[in-house]
């Protein structure tokens, strides 16, 4: 069965950095839009970043300037470059696949990975 599965989280303290990737069990069209997503207690699941097959990326005002998002297809990778990290990047980051495979819609979300940024 497709999925996508997430790696790199853990704790930071504010300032530091982390890296995440998501791997993806198919491999990758230019067609499909990588993303990642996130969820803090509480509130609702927000966009982080996304990437599309030609590299164009978006990204949430709250992290511009301090993520990257890439994306490598020969290796069905998508990554996000965490800098300058704050208390409030902490959350749980989910990766997501949004695309097409013989016309049908695939969706797929990662099970999430803990971020925690603290002192």
């Amino acid at each position: 069965q497709e999925h996508v599965v997430e790696s790199g989280g853990g704790l930071a303290q504010p300032g530091g950095s982390l890296r995440l990737a998501c791997t993806a069990s198919v491999g990758l069209f230019n067609s499909d839009l990588m993303g990642w997503n996130r969820q803090a207690p509480g509130n609702q699941r927000e966009l982080v970043a996304h990437i599309n097959g030609h590299l164009n990326t978006v990204y949430s005002d709250s992290v511009k300037g301090r993520f990257t998002i890439s994306r490598d297809n020969a290796k069905n990778t998508v990554t996000l470059q965490m800098n300058s990290l704050k208390p409030e990047d902490t959350a749980v980051y989910y990766c997501n696949l949004d695309g097409r495979r013989w016309g049908t819609p695939l969706n797929l979300w990662g099970q999430g990975i803990q971020v925690t940024v603290a002192p």
